[in-house]
C-alpha cells in the first residue's frame, strides 16, 4: 500500500507534505563524511563524490559572436558548415516525412516562438526556400507529423493542426488535445515529441517544474515524466517516472527501446549530480526526486519515498555533471564511418552551475548490438571562446540525423543550424 501512495503522489493523483527546503550545516557535514560512491552503468563504473564535497557555484557564460569564418570543430574526416543563420532561439528540429526540416525558435524572452521550415527540393543538401510555419506559439519545442496532422507541444498542452505534405504554412484550428502543466520553479519548459513505430502512441516529455520538489510534490503534478498518449490525446499514462528533465528522445535502431536524454538535479556540489542518457522502461521510476543513480538518496530528501527508492533504475550512461545534456539522436545512416552506426549523438547545451564550464559541446557514445559500447567521445567541440573567462560563441541543442546522413546540430545562443558532413 505504501508503494502505490508514494507512486500516486510523484505522478500528482495525490498529494504528501511539502518536501523539506533546506539542509543544513550539520546534515551537509554528515554527508560528506560519507564518502564517495561507486555505481556500475552500462559502460563501466562511475564514482561519485558524496554530496557537498564541493560548494555548489553559479558560473553563468556569456556569448560572444561568432568570429567569420569560424565553425566548430570536428574530428579528422568531417566538415562543420552552416545550414541556416539568422535564426531567433532554434532550439529543436524535425524533420518530416517528404524531407522538410522544421525549427523551433523559442524559449527565451526575445524569441519569437515560431516554427520556420526549410525545403530542399533538389536534395542537394542546401535549403532553397524556408519560410514562417506556424506563428504566436507558447514556447513550442516538440514536432511531430502523423498522417494527415501536424503535432505541436507548447509549454502548456499538445495542439493537434489539419496538415497536407507539403504545407509551408500552418492554416487551420489549432485543437488542444493534451493539457500539460506549464510554468514553475525552474521552469523547465520544454515538451517533446515522439511516436512509435506505427503511430499508435505518442510520447512527451515533460520535466520537473523545480530541483528537487523543495516546494512540494504536488507541484510535480504530471511532471519529470515520459508521458503516453493516444494521436487523438486520449488514454494517457505515465510510462516512465522520476526523471527530472527529459528533453530529448529517440528510438535505439538496434533493439527498437526509448531512450532520452535527462538533466539531473543542481546544489549538491561540482560533480553532483552526471546528466546521462538511458533506455527507459515501460513503468521504470529513475529516482528524482528522492534519490540518484539507483538508490543515491538525496539528503534533501532524507527518509522520503523509500519505496520507490528501492525499485530506482541506474541509468544508462553518465555524460558528465551540469552538461545540460538536451539532445539525442541516434544514427541510422550510412555516411559516416562505420564505427558510428548505430551510435548516439548528444547536444549539451552547457553549464551554468559549475566552476569549471561543462558541456558547450556534441558527445558521440559508441553502441555495439543496442547496448552502449564505451565511454562517450567529444565530436563536435570549439563552442567556447575563452573558458577561463566563461565566454562562449555557441551552445548546442538539438541534434538531428537528416536524410542525407549528415548531422544537423541547433546552436540556439549563436542562431545557427550547423552541419556536419563526412568527407569523401
Amino acid at each position: 500500500m505504501k508503494t502505490k501512495v508514494l507512486a500516486l503522489a510523484l505522478t500528482g493523483l495525490i498529494s504528501l507534505n511539502s518536501c523539506k527546503q533546506q539542509v543544513t550545516k550539520e546534515e551537509k557535514e554528515v554527508a560528506k563524511a560519507e564518502g564517495s560512491t561507486t555505481v556500475k552503468t552500462a559502460i563501466g563504473d562511475l564514482i561519485l563524490p558524496a554530496p557537498f564535497a564541493t560548494e555548489s557555484v553559479t558560473k553563468n557564460s556569456s556569448m560572444e559572436d561568432w568570429p567569420e569564418g569560424v565553425t566548430p570543430k570536428a574530428p579528422a574526416g568531417f566538415t562543420v558548415t552552416k545550414f541556416a543563420g539568422d535564426l531567433n532561439n532554434p532550439r529543436n528540429t524535425y524533420i518530416a516525412p517528404n524531407g522538410d526540416i522544421f525549427v523551433c525558435e523559442s524559449g527565451t524572452k526575445a524569441s519569437k516562438d515560431q516554427i520556420t521550415v526549410f525545403r530542399d527540393k533538389d536534395k542537394d543538401g542546401t535549403f532553397e526556400t524556408r519560410a514562417v510555419f506556424a506563428e504566436k506559439l507558447s514556447q513550442p519545442y516538440g514536432m511531430l507529423i502523423l498522417k494527415d496532422h501536424f503535432y505541436i507541444a507548447n509549454t502548456d498542452g499538445l495542439y493537434m493542426y489539419p496538415y497536407k505534405t507539403g504545407d509551408m504554412k500552418l492554416t487551420g484550428k489549432a485543437q488542444k488535445i493534451v493539457e500539460l502543466p506549464a510554468g514553475g520553479y525552474n521552469n523547465h519548459w520544454t515538451r517533446n515529441l515522439l511516436a512509435n513505430a506505427d503511430g499508435s502512441k505518442i510520447y512527451i516529455s515533460v520535466g520537473s517544474s523545480s530541483n528537487v520538489a523543495e516546494h512540494g510534490i504536488t507541484e510535480e503534478t504530471r511532471r519529470a515524466n515520459i508521458l503516453e498518449v493516444n494521436p487523438d490525446g486520449t488514454g494517457e499514462r505515465v510510462f516512465a517516472s522520476g526523471l527530472r528533465n527529459p528533453v530529448g528522445m529517440d528510438w535505439n535502431p538496434a533493439n527498437k527501446e526509448l531512450w532520452t536524454a535527462v538533466n539531473e538535479r543542481d546544489e549538491l556540489g561540482d560533480e553532483l549530480v552526471p546528466d546521462y542518457i538511458t533506455s527507459v522502461k515501460d513503468g521504470g521510476f529513475y529516482g528524482w526526486p528522492y534519490s540518484y543513480y539507483g538508490q543515491i538518496e538525496d539528503p534533501r530528501m532524507k527518509g522520503q519515498g523509500k519505496d520507490l527508492v528501492a525499485r530506482a533504475i541506474i541509468p544508462d550512461v553518465p555524460v558528465g555533471p551540469h552538461t545540460a545534456s538536451l539532445g539525442i539522436a541516434f544514427y541510422n545512416k550510412d555516411a559516416f564511418p562505420a564505427q558510428y552506426k548505430n551510435g548516439a549523438f548528444v547536444g549539451q547545451h552547457g553549464s551554468w552551475n559549475r566552476s569549471v564550464l561543462s558541456g558547450y559541446k556534441v558527445l558521440f557514445v559508441p553502441f555495439k548490438d543496442g547496448k552502449p559500447s564505451g565511454k562517450p567521445q567529444d565530436f563536435l567541440t570549439g563552442f567556447i571562446a575563452n573558458e577561463k573567462d566563461a565566454k562562449a560563441y555557441g551552445r548546442p541543442v538539438d541534434v538531428t540525423i537528416m536524410n542525407d546522413g549528415s548531422l544537423l546540430v541547433n546552436d540556439d545562443a549563436g542562431n545557427t543550424l550547423w552541419k556536419v558532413t563526412a568527407t569523401k
